[in-house]
């Protein structure tokens, strides 16, 4: 049985680097997203997700409470560990989070690449694709 990561709340300096670095490698460097667009106003606000593998920082996400939705975003499993369920996992993990917090409304803005990802766990288009980072993204949506 492969043995899957360890999720958790961001709760210090070093966990939120780990997400950060996990963040830097999937966006910045495989994606080509620059530091402006990838790290924004918005992390003091967002809740920060890690996933660790044996120490090693694996994925990262940040979910952020706008009214009565959570919008899960910055959804990242570094490419060596992708294939082995670590994203279904990670997407749990934050929808859960959300949940503890009273939200059963989620939204994201979906790569169109990892689109069919999202509707296999519920989430449905939503409008016209648009750019994002110079990515085309979709907006999808799951409600409880």
């Amino acid at each position: 049985m492969q043995k899957q990561p360890t999720f958790r709340i961001a709760a210090s300096l070093d966990d939120r680097i780990k997400a950060f670095v996990v963040r830097g490698i999937v966006f910045m460097d495989e994606q080509g997203v620059s530091y402006r667009d990838e790290m924004d106003e918005h992390e003091d606000d967002a809740i920060h997700v890690v996933g660790e593998l044996d120490g090693e920082p694996v994925a990262a996400a940040r979910i952020r409470f706008l009214g009565t939705f959570a919008k899960l975003e910055r959804m990242a499993v570094r490419r060596e560990y992708r294939g082995r369920g670590y994203g279904a996992a990670l997407l749990a993990f934050t929808i859960q989070v959300a949940r503890d917090h009273g939200v059963t409304q989620f939204k994201l803005h979906a790569q169109t690449s990892a689109q069919n990802f999202y509707a296999k766990h519920g989430f449905q288009p939503q409008g016209k694709t648009f750019q994002e980072a110079n990515i085309e993204h979709q907006l999808m949506t799951r409600k409880e």
